[in-house]
């Protein structure tokens, strides 16, 4: 019983029947660097993975100064 997580270009084999978050682990992922999504539905870290399905992950991107000047 497996399912497929796939992030970038890589595709990772993960046992069904458990959660997002601990496929993550499995795979060295940290949940708070990505986004699930599963038929494009943005689902949670808490959501259990049935067989056969197909995963997406998108890489959460950060950064910046929020636009706040470090003068006012």
């Amino acid at each position: 019983m497996t399912a497929k997580l796939i992030l970038r270009n890589k595709e990772y084999e993960v046992k069904a029947g458990t959660t997002v978050r601990h496929a993550l682990e499995k795979i060295g992922v940290n949940s708070e660097s990505v986004l699930a999504t599963h038929d494009g539905v943005l689902i949670t870290d808490d959501e259990i993975i049935l067989e056969g399905e197909v995963i997406k992950l998108v890489a959460v991107i950060s950064g910046g100064d929020g636009g706040v000047s470090p003068h006012e």
